[in-house]
């Protein structure tokens, strides 16, 4: 059986490279020859030929030794400095050359030729130097952005398990209602009026099981925006007539401000069930009255939209959890709303932002871009 011998990979690159180096080589010696035969062969008047082609020397040494380091730079100084000592002009039939300046450039040859080796080889160090260094950084890189993501996906499992333990300990109090309701409907002793008072705890308590799952499903499975060329001013109405079913005859002013002509990409869908959410949430935080303004303006590439209330603000501890599932300051709140909000806002591009305005009341603001990437 023929037996086939792999060579190495490496072996190809290897042999071309030092039989570039050989050529290179030899190239350079030829020159130094050929100008050190011309520098014989000038003739003596006028006197600066010899001392040109003398100079010439320096590029075939300095060329050596940027190219194969200190070794190359003083091997062809060596080089030329034999050619100039060689009795070139007697072979010629001339005198030989005999002044001290011919003498005085072989020591300078060399001296060139190991300094210019040296700073290129100093320089083929830096330059690997900067290179692995580099390649370091990159691999740190790398290995950053996979914690990164490591860390997202821990963070993602950390927050769906708090929602699943927050909505089991939610749907506990609904369940025990209906299950007391049921209880004295099964005793069949109770007057159609507290009968008529079970039945009506169990449709309410079943709307808000239905609310808090829906929202739940909204925050553990949102979906993917649909990014369209809006103008703001729809949005806005829309979202202010269906607010108004909210304000049930309280003292409350729903007033919309900005620049009616302001068009930007996004979910129209999505921007109005989160600005519909903090509407509501303004209204409600307003018992007694007073005004919600709804915003907007274009800010460099950003969207802003603001809702202003004149409620009572929040504190700072409730500042910091706002955005948690299930923290909520209402008796009747489900805690998903600003979560939900806030995710949405998130996967449009934005932020969604809070504080407690100066004198009364809070600001939400949504922060959006004026151009996305894919748009109908």
């Amino acid at each position: 059986m023929a037996t086939t011998t792999h060579q190495p990979r490496h072996a190809a690159p290897a042999q071309k490279r030092g039989g570039w180096v050989c050529k290179d080589a030899a190239a350079i010696a030829a020159a130094t020859v050929a100008i050190a035969c011309l520098h014989a062969a000038a003739p003596e008047s006028p006197a600066p030929w010899r001392y040109l082609l003398q100079h010439l020397l320096y590029l075939p040494i300095v060329y050596a030794g940027l190219r194969h380091g200190w070794p190359g730079g003083l091997g062809t100084a060596l080089l030329a400095s034999l050619c100039l000592l060689s009795p070139v002009e007697t072979v010629l039939g001339r005198a030989p050359d005999t002044s001290p300046t011919r003498y005085w450039g072989l020591p300078i040859f060399c001296s060139v030729g190991v300094l210019s080796g040296l700073l290129a080889e100093r320089e083929r160090k830096q330059k690997r130097a900067s290179e692995e260094t580099a390649q370091r950084l990159s691999k740190v890189y790398e290995e950053l952005q996979e914690n990164f993501e490591r860390m997202k996906q821990a963070e993602r499992l950390s927050a769906l398990g708090q929602l699943s333990a927050g909505l089991a300990h939610e749907i506990r109090n609904p369940l025990a209602s209906i299950a007391g309701a049921v209880g004295i409907l099964r005793r069949g002793h109770s007057s159609a009026e507290k009968t008529a008072e079970c039945l009506e705890i169990i449709h309410k308590e079943c709307q808000r099981l239905s609310r808090l799952l829906t929202s739940f499903l909204d925050f553990a499975r949102p979906r993917s925006p649909n990014f369209l060329n809006i103008g703001m001013e729809s949005v806005f109405d829309s979202v202010l007539g269906l607010a108004e079913h909210a304000v049930n005859g309280a003292a409350i002013s729903l007033r919309k401000q900005g620049p009616s002509d302001l068009r930007f990409d996004c979910d129209p869908e999505q921007l109005k069930q989160v600005l519909l959410n903090l509407v509501i949430n303004a209204i409600q935080a307003m018992p007694e009255g007073g005004e919600v303004v709804i915003a907007s303006r274009a800010e460099g590439e950003k969207a802003i939209i603001e809702v202003r209330d004149q409620g009572c603000g929040v504190g700072e501890e409730a500042m910091r959890h706002l955005y948690d599932p299930f923290f909520t300051t209402k008796e009747n709140g489900t805690g998903l709303g600003l979560p939900v909000a806030h995710q949405i806002v998130a996967h449009l591009g934005g932020v969604l932002a809070a504080r407690n305005n100066p004198v009364r009341g809070m600001t939400f603001s949504v922060e959006l871009p004026l151009h996305q990437r894919t748009v109908r």
